[in-house]
């Protein structure tokens, strides 16, 4: 077990393009928390005087600009490099902390060395108001396959040492790549019990861009790691239902290409592929499969 100090290094990271009113909320949010964390803003190629904003508005934040976008994959990578903290807190440039307390109170939630990252909840405040990555329960330690990108806290060390996000995804689906291999180095992903964060999903939202992504990288996911004898059931199984679900979507061909997209991509990139051991796939899928464990059952899984 491990001691979190209250004098422990903190960051709060957020990658941006082209949201330059919504990201003036998650900013405040941010400089507000009790913990008084560094700030970064990594501006992926904004044309909306993004910059600018944050440069006039809040000076005292750290700002990375770039003229060309790469995708907040990329930047995600660059920011966990950039800073120099022992804890890393990342939220999407549409999302804000819904109290001065939810930094503090995950940070506490790193008490077990075995935790290597926090999915705090959060809630798609224009969507339903349904709490989403939420302990069960605030006495024990529960464990999740993984967390989603717009709420989530790292430990920089275990992220550094994994080698961060997988940049060729470019977009979509880099948390469950990114934590079965977390996974596989035995560490875990702990549902948080802290105030939640507010997501409210962008209208600013290229929605083509996610369903070619999001079928790509859901093959990709299954090329990349998951090992024998495992493999080919999976990886089937992967590309069908993907299809099937585009199929019925009212419009399907960007998902389709994704699709295409995928299966050269497992062409071109073939020596990247590394699956996980065995074991930590049976882990991994249990998790999906039936939901959260307590931490104290992870030897029986």
């Amino acid at each position: 077990m491990s001691e979190i100090r209250h004098h422990c290094s903190v960051s709060v990271v957020i990658t941006t393009r082209n949201r330059c009113g919504e990201l003036r909320s998650t900013i405040s949010s941010a400089i507000g928390q009790s913990v008084q964390p560094e700030v970064m803003v990594i501006d992926d190629g904004s044309t909306d005087g993004t910059s600018e904003m944050v440069i006039e508005h809040f000076p005292a934040v750290q700002l990375i600009r770039h003229e060309e976008s790469q995708g907040y994959i990329v930047r995600r990578n660059e920011a966990a490099k950039s800073v120099s903290a022992d804890f890393i807190f990342s939220i999407d440039d549409d999302a804000e902390f819904s109290s001065p307390h939810v930094v503090a109170q995950t940070l506490r939630e790193f008490d077990d060395d075995r935790i290597g990252a926090v999915a705090i909840p959060f809630i798609n405040v224009h969507h339903s108001p349904r709490l989403l990555q939420h302990s069960p329960d605030k006495d024990q330690v529960w464990i999740a396959d993984s967390f989603i990108g717009t709420a989530h806290a790292l430990r920089r060390d275990v992220f550094l040492k994994i080698g961060g996000f997988w940049e060729p995804l470019i977009h979509q689906g880099e948390e469950s790549d990114f934590c079965i291999r977390m996974l596989d180095r035995g560490h875990v992903v702990r549902l948080g019990c802290a105030d939640p964060v507010f997501h409210h999903l962008s209208a600013n939202r290229d929605l083509g861009r996610v369903s070619f992504y999001g079928n790509r990288n859901n093959v990709l996911f299954a090329w990349r790691n998951v090992p024998w004898p495992y493999f080919g059931a999976h990886f089937t199984a992967t590309f069908v239902n993907t299809l099937v679900h585009t199929l019925r979507s009212p419009v399907p061909c960007l998902g389709l290409k994704g699709l295409g997209a995928s299966l050269a991509c497992c062409v071109r990139m073939r020596k990247d592929r590394s699956p996980v051991r065995s074991a930590t796939y049976r882990r991994f899928r249990t998790l999906r499969k039936n939901g959260p464990r307590r931490l104290a059952e992870l030897g029986t899984m």
